[in-house]
């Protein structure tokens, strides 16, 4: 046993850290998606509390030992691989939700609090945490501010940096940095928090939250659509989002082949419309009135069938069919059947993703005539996620298939990674999306905050 294992146990006592043996009792990911690859680390630490958290990153820090911070390992970019010379540190144990404000709309949690607890004790305060994603009951608060998730509803409340007032972090040397804040305007200086958003675990650790939560919904109306050509997919999104008044909150977009594998066996779902369409749109609107609210939709579904807006529409008749619809959209395990697959998370501005797809898919039938390419994700903020396979998952051809679907993003400004982070995965094309200006800045501040590199060392950049 190390010096430094031994000092941690002091800290926090046996069951504070995990090594050895007690390592197999637990799953450290190491690979892809569906990979089920296991990378054990040195030790596993478990903190309660942020001041404990200071104390272990103190003695690292003193001992030169890099740490990979650990959230609900949900991540899709082995941004949280660990190594046998890296200590691995989950705030598991630190899932308190200290208060929900309902006057000044706020929530104070502790870091290790999975999303979908967050969810469900903002909504017993009659009260909505926007934020949502299919991993909901695995993935923590923590890691969804560090990798700045994004999810189904960003169209109309944001990612997780716009869900986040304030903040503990703490910092590799065990400095503390607290900034409770509970108000949405603060000019005050830098924005410290949003050094930490997004940053994957490479600046500190985030202990602590004060998050934004909204007055719960009164309403949710939802419906699938049915749409030929992708003008159509546009134009309904400007036309409903204008129709419904702000109460749009999803629009999720599914490609025909993609719906017709979530909507076919093994997958349990059924198709609401038939496989007549190009595209499927999934539509939420939640609002303040639910009798108005179902009329106006209603109404409005009727006006776009008249126009020619949208071809087709089922509209859901309870709350029943609602989860049936969200089902639908989140069965993306079923992308497994066309195994080995590699997936993407990629933005593009709505005016060039048609050609961005037509393009790619062009490629990809040239290079790969048997090639499955589904296809589907938030449109209505410009986020789509590609899943790709080939028949071949060696080294060669996964880089082959990534430069295949990233090329067309450099020539219309589009990103790499729309919400999943980069992590070990990405990091190789960071330069595809940003300027070596803005990666030369990025290593600047990661050098001031971090000087040793021991935060999550490698992720993002070498």
């Amino acid at each position: 046993m190390s010096e430094l294992i031994r000092k941690l146990e002091a800290l926090l006592g046996e069951n504070g850290v995990y090594h050895g043996e007690r390592l197999k009792e637990r799953h450290f990911p190491g690979g892809g998606v569906f990979e089920s690859s296991t990378l054990e680390p040195l030790a596993l630490v478990r903190p309660t509390t942020t001041e404990e958290v200071s104390d272990v990153l103190k003695l690292c820090y003193e001992a030169g030992q890099a740490v990979v911070p650990h959230g609900g390992l949900t991540g899709l970019v082995e941004g949280t691989t660990s190594t046998k010379n890296e200590i691995a540190i989950t705030l598991e144990r630190m899932n308190k939700i200290e208060e929900i404000d309902t006057e000044s709309r706020t929530m104070t949690v502790q870091a290790g609090v999975p999303l979908q607890v967050v969810q469900e004790e903002a909504d017993k305060a009659d009260m909505l945490f926007p934020l949502d994603l299919g991993a909901r009951g695995t993935a923590t608060i923590g890691g969804n501010v560090s990798t700045n998730a994004g999810g189904n509803r960003v169209i109309r409340y944001g990612m997780m940096r716009d869900q986040v007032l304030g903040m503990e972090v703490v910092l590799a040397d065990g400095t503390i940095i607290s900034s409770m804040n509970k108000i949405i305007k603060n000019n005050t200086g830098y924005d410290l928090k949003q050094f930490f958003i997004g940053a994957e675990g490479t600046l500190g650790i985030v202990t602590k939250l004060v998050l934004r939560v909204r007055p719960k919904p009164l309403s949710q109306d939802m419906a699938f659509i049915g749409v030929n050509g992708f003008s159509q997919v546009t134009t309904f999104l400007n036309y409903i989002d204008r129709a419904l008044g702000g109460t749009l909150s999803a629009f999720e977009v599914l490609w025909s082949d993609y719906y017709k594998l979530v909507t076919t066996p093994p997958a349990e779902g059924k198709p609401p419309l038939p496989y007549d369409y190009d595209y499927y749109i999934l539509l939420e609107a939640m609002g303040g009135d639910a009798t108005n609210d179902a009329e106006r939709f209603v109404e409005v579904l009727g006006k776009s069938l008249e126009d020619g807006v949208i071809t087709d529409a089922v509209i859901a008749q309870s709350q029943a069919e609602r989860n049936t619809m969200w089902e639908i959209r989140d069965d993306v395990e079923q992308v497994a059947q066309n195994s080995p697959i590699i997936t993407f998370d990629i933005s593009v501005s709505l005016n060039k993703m048609e050609s961005y797809v037509l393009e790619m898919q062009e490629e990809l039938d040239k290079k790969w005539p048997d090639n499955t390419c589904m296809i589907f994700g938030h449109l209505g903020d410009g986020n789509l996620h590609v899943i790709v396979g080939v028949g071949d998952d060696s080294e060669d051809t996964k880089k082959a298939v990534v430069e295949t679907v990233y090329q067309g993003l450099t020539t219309r400004g589009g990103s790499v990674s729309a919400e999943h982070g980069i992590g070990l995965q990405k990091r190789d094309y960071l330069s595809w999306s940003r300027s070596d200006d803005e990666i030369a800045l990025m290593q600047i501040i990661k050098k001031a905050v971090d000087p040793k590199g021991l935060m999550n060392p490698g992720k993002i950049f070498a």
